[in-house]
Formats: C-alpha cells, sequence, structure tokens
C-alpha cells in the first residue's frame, strides 16, 4: 500500500496533474486512496482530542513524508472549512503575522548578494525573502481536492480584507500562486452546447452574472441556435467548475439591443454563411475566489480563433457591454468639470425614469455616455470595470446606443444604453500597447461629434 501511494503522491504537484502525468483513472484511485487514510487518521482520535489548527499547520510544514504531509493538509482544509467567521479570521490574522519570511535568512542573503551580485547569489536572496505561507498553500495544493478549497479559502480572504487591509498581503500570496496555478497553459476552452452536462448547465445558469438566464428554457435559446455560441474556460483541478464563460450572438449586422439577441429564437432556416458578425454578449466570472487572476482577454482572444476556423464569413467582432459605473458618476459632481458637462449630467439627474423620458433625451444621453466613458478614470485608466476590460484587451468603442437594455437593471445603470466594443484584429495589439503604457482610449471617428471639449 506505501509503496501504491509513493508511486502516486511523488507527482501530485499542480504541473504533474496539469500535464495529465497523472491520468483520471489514477488520480481517482489516489484520492479515493487518501480518503482512507484520512479516515483511518481520524478514527484513532475516536475519545481523544483531534489535533488543533496549530498542530496541523506545524505538522504540515514540519520534516513529514509526502502521505502524511497529504493527510495533514487535507486534514486543516476540512477543519478550515467548519470554522466560523472569527475563526477564520484568526486562521489568515495567524498567517499575516507568523509565516513571514525569517528576517534573520534575509540579511545574511542580502549581504551575500552585495558582497557578490552572481545569479546563484540572487536566488538565494529571492528563496530567503519568499514568505513561508506560500510553502504552506503549495503544501496545502498536495492534497486531492485542494485546489477547490484554496480558491474558496480566498473568497472567505477577500472578505475579511475589506475591514482589515493588513490581510491584503496574505491575498497577495494566494493572487501569486494562482496567477501560476492558473497559468494560459492550464485551462482548456470546451464549448457549452445543449449536450454538455446537466451540472455544468446548472452552473452557467447561476453564474450569469450579466444577463439573468431565468430556467432551462431560456438557456436553451442561448446555447441551442445556429446563430448561438457558448464557450467557457475550465481547469483540471476544478472538475465541471467553469472559471468563465462568454455568450455569442452570430448575425449580418452589429446589434444595438439585447432584446434583439435575448429575444430572438432564430426560427427558420439559418445559413451560417451568411454571418458576418460575432457579438460577445455576456462574459460572466464564475469563481469569487479568482478574482484578479486574467482570463477574460486569453478566453475572447481564443474563441475569435474557434469562430474565424468555424465561419471564415465572420469578419467583425464585437461586443454589446453595459456601463455598469455610469450611474455612480452621474450622481457625482466635480469642481472642475466644464459647464456643458454639469448641465448634461443635471438634465439627465432630473428626468424621470420611464421609457418615454430615455427615448426622448437620447441624444444627450448618449453625449453623456461617451464623454464619461472618456473622462472619468480610476488612475490613468477609464472608471468604468466592463470599459477597462475591453480596451485592455486593444478593443476600441465602436457605436453607442440608447434604449438597448430597457430592464430596470439597464435603466438604473446607465439609462438603457449600452456600448459596441469593436476588436479590430489588425490593431488590438497596438491598442493594447497605447492602453497600457498612456491609458489611451481608442474610438471611432464617428464619435468625434460626442466630445465635450475645453
Amino acid at each position: 500500500m506505501r509503496k501504491f501511494a509513493l508511486r502516486y503522491t511523488h507527482c501530485f504537484t499542480p504541473e504533474a496533474l496539469y500535464s495529465e502525468v497523472l491520468s483520471p483513472m489514477a488520480f481517482g484511485k489516489f484520492q479515493d486512496f487518501l480518503s482512507g487514510l484520512v479516515k483511518v487518521q481520524r478514527g484513532l482520535f475516536v475519545g481523544n482530542t483531534p489535533p488543533t489548527m496549530d498542530e496541523l499547520l506545524e505538522k504540515l510544514m514540519g520534516n513529514t513524508g509526502e502521505v502524511s504531509a497529504a493527510i495533514a493538509a487535507r486534514e486543516l482544509l476540512d477543519l478550515y472549512s467548519d470554522l466560523d467567521d472569527d475563526s477564520k479570521l484568526a486562521f489568515f490574522m495567524n498567517l499575516e503575522q507568523h509565516f513571514n519570511a525569517n528576517e534573520e535568512s534575509i540579511k545574511l542573503a542580502y549581504e551575500d548578494y552585495s558582497a557578490e551580485s552572481t545569479s546563484a547569489n540572487l536566488n538565494r536572496l529571492s528563496r530567503a525573502a519568499e514568505p513561508r505561507r506560500h510553502e504552506l498553500l503549495r503544501r496545502l495544493n498536495q492534497t486531492p481536492g485542494a485546489t477547490h478549497d484554496l480558491v474558496s479559502m480566498r473568497t472567505d480572504l477577500i472578505r475579511f480584507t475589506r475591514d482589515n487591509p493588513e490581510l491584503r498581503s496574505v491575498d497577495e500570496t494566494f493572487v501569486r500562486l494562482f496567477t501560476s496555478w492558473f497559468g494560459r497553459g492550464f485551462l482548456v476552452l470546451q464549448t457549452i452546447n445543449w449536450s454538455t452536462s446537466a451540472a455544468i448547465l446548472e452552473r452557467i445558469i447561476r453564474y450569469e452574472a450579466v444577463h439573468e438566464i431565468k430556467d432551462w428554457d431560456d438557456l436553451r435559446r442561448r446555447i441551442d441556435p445556429p446563430n448561438r455560441r457558448c464557450f467557457a474556460f475550465f481547469h483540471p483541478a476544478l472538475t465541471d467548475e467553469p472559471l468563465i464563460f462568454v455568450e455569442v450572438a452570430l448575425s449580418d449586422e452589429v446589434p444595438g439591443s439585447i432584446n434583439s439577441i435575448l429575444e430572438d429564437t432564430a426560427e427558420g432556416d439559418v445559413d451560417p454563411s451568411k454571418f458576418t458578425t460575432a457579438t460577445f454578449y455576456s462574459i460572466s466570472n464564475c469563481q469569487p475566489g479568482l478574482k484578479n487572476i486574467t482570463f477574460g482577454n486569453f478566453l475572447i482572444k481564443q474563441v475569435v480563433n474557434e469562430l474565424q476556423a468555424e465561419f471564415p464569413s465572420i469578419t467583425q467582432f464585437v461586443t454589446l457591454s453595459p456601463i455598469p459605473g455610469f450611474h455612480r458618476w452621474l450622481s457625482q459632481e466635480s469642481d472642475d468639470e466644464l459647464e456643458e458637462l454639469k448641465t448634461l449630467k443635471a438634465v439627465i439627474r432630473s428626468m424621470p425614469e420611464t421609457d418615454d423620458s430615455i427615448h426622448e433625451n437620447g441624444d444627450a444621453i448618449k453625449r453623456l455616455v461617451f464623454n464619461y466613458l472618456l473622462q472619468a478614470k480610476k488612475g490613468k485608466y477609464p472608471a468604468d470595470p466592463v470599459s477597462r476590460f475591453h480596451l485592455g484587451n486593444g478593443a476600441k468603442i465602436f457605436q453607442l446606443h440608447t434604449a438597448a437594455d430597457m430592464s430596470e437593471k439597464g435603466r438604473t445603470q446607465s439609462c438603457g444604453t449600452m456600448v459596441n466594443y469593436l476588436y479590430d484584429l489588425s490593431c488590438v495589439e497596438q491598442n493594447h500597447e497605447k492602453y497600457v503604457t498612456e491609458g489611451n482610449v481608442e474610438y471611432s471617428d464617428k464619435l468625434k461629434p460626442l466630445i465635450i471639449k475645453r
């Protein structure tokens, strides 16, 4: 039995698993085997005191064998999941206070590097400066199912960090490791259709964050017709758990409203050769614990390649995107704003939130929205999160549509306005570079008359 365990534990690392050194069947056998060992281990504590969190941490960070470490990791993760919020917060505070790098080791390594600036000494300094919690998370991730548990753990950490900013250093540890574990080479693109497993489809319904999927019939209308596609990224360590997915509408024109997409039943014959435009109308991140881990730009670029291969006639790739930050900006006032901008804001703020008012004030709303996208900044980048995402990917502002989303959410966010961002494949890389270095916002020349100038 020990030989069996060691044969699989020696390769149970994220890199080995994700490169399929460990086959799904072998992984399943090892997972069952380890679960059995954990049950035996727990049986030893019947009538006795089970190990505490501190004891498990000490055991995991000590010089234990691989199987013992994997059992300790599983016990620790299970114990954490049963903690209340106060105890979970204390766990993270412990990581922040007692799992940092050793100051004396850093000092000695720095002195060596200062005396002789070799690559070997630089590597030694880098290792010395790494907080011990990095190694703790690595060891935790050696037990089956740990990646899922660690992603859930970070969901708690993000929540605690809002009121405990000192925990940001702990969160940075998670982000650094997750960025490696969830790198592009480990992501698997899957097409989501009506033959996809019910477990995944149920999660697509639950995780949809932009346009609510009402029921199974609504989901089928989005993924089953010949003019619809849905793609998702998966990770081998998170079974049946999409990381991010995008819904796509195929058509012969750029859509100007979300209803034209959501209510399209694609009745009658559809000629795929007539498709010229692919519209990304909903992109949803599924795992809160993977916040700030980049997937979206990889997803869109790979989906573009998939669609081009399937539909050579498609030459135009756009979004139909919400503008979630507009309403907050509209309610704010700034002394340095131009008078024309202040006047427009006052007009739209006093406007009744009715369909008629939105239609009657369409030109003013469009002008105000466009200047919001250009002028409202968070640092040197746009304040609007959706705009920041697409412009950062190299897209440009292409068209604005008023009365494009007349749902309660659409009216509340942006007075019903939506925006097409264009992914022009001939210049996305150039746009991306200008955006990253200068915060440059690219937009269609047709929108220039909407600019309010100083």
